[in-house]
C-alpha cells in the first residue's frame, strides 16, 4: 500500500536533495582536481610572451638560435631572462657559442673579440684534437652560477669554471661541457683578465679527455695557467706576485705545492708556485715535453714514486735536479 503522509513527503523529498549534493560534490571535486593539473602543466611564467618550448628568448639575433647545444642552455637560463647568442668560428666543425643576458653585453663584446684566438694558443700548446666548439656563458647572478656550474658555494670565490653537463668517461672527447664566467668576473679582473681566464678554463676543456679527477694540481692548474699565460706581454711579478714577494724575502719553494695548499689562504701562491714549476719546466726542457709529462701524469692519483718515474721518463732528470733548476730558475727572476 503506498504511504500518501506527510512523512512520506518529507523522506522523499531529503533522498532526492542528498541524491543533488552528491552529484554537485563530485562535480566540484572533479573540477578543483582538473583545475590543479592544470596548473602543474603550464610552463613557468606562463603569459602571453612566454616561449612554448620553456626556453629563454634570445634577443636582437636569431644566430645560433637553432644550434642543438644551445636547447640547453637556454632551458637552464629561462628563469634568468632573455638571453644574447654570439658565434663564434674557428675552423672547427662546429661554431663556438658564446651567451650571456643583455645586463653583461659588454662581458659578451670582450670574450667575442678574444675567443677566436684563445682557441687557437690553446691548440698551439695542446693540438687540434680537442672540442674547439665551447658553450660559453656568462652568468647574470650567483645563483645561476652556481645552478651552472652545479657547485655550491663557488659564484663567491671562483671567476670561472668549467662545467661537465653530463656523463663523461675519460679517455673519450667529451662534446657536454660549457665554461661558465661569475658576473663579477670582469670588474674583477679587467679585460686582459678576461682574456686569461678564457685561455685557462679553455685548457681544462682541451685537456679534459686525457684528465682523471685526482692528478696532481701542480701540474693540472700549473699546465693550464701556463697555457693561459705564454706568450702574453706580461712579466713574472705580474703573474704571480705572491710568489715573488716570498722570494724576494729569500723563501725559496723546497717541493712541488701540495694539492691542499689550493684551497685556504694559500691559494693564489699555490696556483702561482704551480704556473712557475710549469713555466719552468717548458723553458728548460721544452713544451712538447711539458705536454707529454702532463698526459703523463693527468691519468689519476700519482704517488711520489709514480711521480719520480715520470720525470726520469719524460724529462731524464730526477725529482732532486727538478727542483733544484726550479729554485735556480725562480731566482733570476724574482731580482
Amino acid at each position: 500500500m503506498t504511504d500518501l503522509s506527510p512523512r512520506s513527503g518529507l523522506r522523499s523529498w531529503f533522498s532526492s536533495n542528498g541524491r543533488l549534493e552528491f552529484c554537485i560534490t563530485l562535480a566540484s571535486v572533479t573540477l578543483l582536481t582538473g583545475a590543479c593539473v592544470a596548473l602543474i602543466l603550464v610552463p613557468r611564467n606562463a603569459g602571453p610572451l612566454q616561449l612554448a618550448t620553456d626556453e629563454a628568448e634570445v634577443l636582437d639575433t636569431s644566430e645560433g638560435i637553432d644550434n642543438p647545444r644551445l636547447s640547453p642552455v637556454r632551458r637552464e637560463l629561462q628563469p634568468y631572462g632573455p638571453i644574447l647568442v654570439r658565434e663564434v668560428a674557428d675552423g672547427a666543425a662546429a661554431e663556438a657559442l658564446l651567451v650571456a643576458h643583455p645586463s653583461h653585453r659588454a662581458d659578451l663584446d670582450v670574450l667575442e673579440r678574444q675567443l677566436g684566438r684563445a682557441i687557437s694558443d690553446v691548440s698551439a700548446v695542446w693540438g687540434t684534437e680537442w672540442n674547439r666548439a665551447p658553450v660559453v656563458v656568462v652568468a647574470s647572478t650567483p645563483a645561476e652560477f652556481t645552478a651552472l656550474t652545479r657547485s655550491a658555494g663557488a659564484a663567491g670565490t671562483d671567476v670561472a669554471a668549467v662545467s661537465l653537463t653530463g656523463s663523461y668517461t675519460p679517455g673519450t672527447q667529451p662534446t657536454d661541457q660549457r665554461i661558465v664566467f661569475n658576473p663579477d668576473a670582469r670588474r674583477r679582473v679587467g679585460d686582459e683578465g678576461m682574456a686569461t681566464l678564457l685561455r685557462h678554463e679553455l685548457t681544462h676543456l682541451a685537456t679534459r679527455a686525457d684528465t682523471v679527477d685526482g692528478a696532481p694540481l701542480w701540474m693540472l692548474e700549473g699546465f693550464a695557467e701556463y697555457v693561459a699565460q705564454r706568450d702574453q706581454q706580461t712579466t713574472f711579478s705580474q703573474i704571480a706576485p705572491t710568489l715573488t714577494t716570498r722570494l724576494r724575502a729569500g723563501a725559496l719553494p723546497t717541493e712541488l705545492v701540495a694539492d691542499s695548499d689550493f684551497t685556504g689562504v694559500d691559494a693564489a701562491y699555490a696556483y702561482e708556485s704551480a704556473w712557475s714549476t710549469c713555466a719552468f719546466l717548458a723553458d728548460r726542457y721544452g713544451t712538447t715535453a711539458l705536454t707529454t709529462l702532463y698526459r703523463r701524469l693527468a691519468t689519476g692519483p700519482q704517488s711520489p714514486a709514480a711521480q719520480d718515474a715520470a720525470f726520469t721518463a719524460v724529462l731524464g732528470a730526477s725529482r732532486a735536479e727538478l727542483l733544484d733548476g726550479w729554485r735556480a730558475w725562480l731566482r733570476g727572476r724574482a731580482a
